[in-house]
């Protein structure tokens, strides 16, 4: 069984999503079951089918949480330190073509978040900085085409 590695705030966030998912989507569904049967025949029942494919997607990303915690390696950023990129690192870049001061932190796939700043560890980027150390430069094979960005501060917090 494979290990996940996450973040105490990431893994905390999924306990959260668990826990609404099982105590408050999982009862108001099969409430919209039960009264979607009550209106009757159920081959033509479109709020039947609404809310049994809800009920599918529901329970199947209950069952996904519930793998993903299971599996969990958490780590505690604050305790690390150290002189070069790695999980859970928070990371002050310029892009070297643009001069654009960018903030990202390393985290799990489970909780990797762009616009929040935090980018997966498979991530091409994330990949291609980690083992690098402050004033390193690393070109980055993106989607979009290739970047180059210099690493100014990593920090664990």
């Amino acid at each position: 069984m494979e290990k996940v590695p996450m973040t105490i705030q990431g893994h905390n966030a999924l306990k959260d999503e668990l826990k609404r998912r099982q105590s408050e989507d999982r009862p108001r569904i099969v409430d919209a079951i039960a009264e979607a049967r009550a209106h009757g025949d159920l081959s033509e029942n479109a709020e039947y089918h609404a809310a049994k494919e809800q009920q599918s997607l529901n329970e199947g990303r209950i069952a996904e949480l519930e793998d993903v915690l299971a599996r969990a390696d958490v780590i505690d950023v604050s305790k690390m330190s150290g002189d070069t990129v790695k999980f859970g690192a928070t990371l002050t870049l310029i892009d070297e073509d643009s001069e654009e001061e960018k903030h990202y932190q390393i985290v799990g796939n489970q909780e990797a978040d762009v616009a929040s700043g935090k980018i997966s560890l498979s991530s091409p980027i994330a990949r291609a900085l980690i083992g690098k150390e402050e004033g390193d430069s690393v070109e980055v094979a993106a989607p979009g085409g290739a970047r180059s960005y210099e690493i100014v501060r990593i920090q664990y917090v």
